[in-house]
């Protein structure tokens, strides 16, 4: 796993860098905002950026956007002090697959951290349930309903929406429906569309609470 580091606290990024260290990740640079984020990402391609949400010159959620957009395979997970919801949701929005407070113990942190390696959407607990609400209360929810959305879904997208919830990889839900890994991407991109979600992410959250794998 390589990880860019982008926060512009240098004694944060020195105990977290250290910390992963330790834990056999490779940290290949440190950003200190979001153009030199975008800057880095170019030259160093890392698989999983770490992203502060404030910062100088550029932000995290801006940086989040445009670095998405150029380079959308870099998997960006937010770091943050404090459970801001507005900002929870337009991380979720802008491309993040993740979000992470600081507060976190170190053990939880890095276990949610490693699952991103996995396939899996780390969200801090209880965020799963913030973003599922503020997807309730969108105008495209609101015109369909979230129950109706769900019964739109085929038995076999029902079938993978269900082992997503579990936190399950794109390898392990083809490996226990018997599909291959390709056909679970192309169906998870269908259950997107149908339920009016963004990303993975969102899908993960909605997964947990409507069918019963809430946090």
């Amino acid at each position: 796993m390589q990880v860019l580091l982008v926060d512009d606290h240098p004694l944060f990024v020195d105990g977290l860098r250290d910390l992963l260290t330790r834990r056999g990740i490779t940290v290949v640079g440190v950003a200190r905002d979001g153009l030199e984020a975008l800057q880095q990402a170019r030259v160093l391609r890392p698989e999983i950026i770490l992203m502060d949400i404030q910062m100088p010159n550029c932000d995290g959620l801006a940086a989040t956007r445009l670095i998405k957009a150029e380079l959308p395979a870099i998997k960006i997970v937010m770091l943050t002090m404090l459970e801001d919801d507005e900002n929870l949701f337009e991380a979720i929005k802008s491309g993040a697959c993740g979000y992470l407070l600081k507060t976190l113990d170190t053990n939880d942190f890095m276990q949610l951290l490693e699952g991103l390696a996995r396939g899996e959407s780390p969200l801090a607990p209880g965020l799963a349930s913030k973003i599922l609400q503020e997807l309730a209360h969108s105008p495209r929810a609101a015109a369909s309903g979230a129950d109706t959305l769900l019964a739109e879904l085929t038995s076999r997208q029902r079938q993978i929406l269900e082992l997503a919830a579990q936190e399950m990889t794109y390898k392990e839900i083809g490996a226990t429906l018997g599909l291959a890994e390709r056909t679970i991407k192309y169906h998870m991109g269908e259950i997107v569309q149908r339920l009016h979600l963004e990303n993975r992410a969102q899908v993960v959250a909605y997964a947990r609470l409507r069918l019963g794998k809430g946090t």
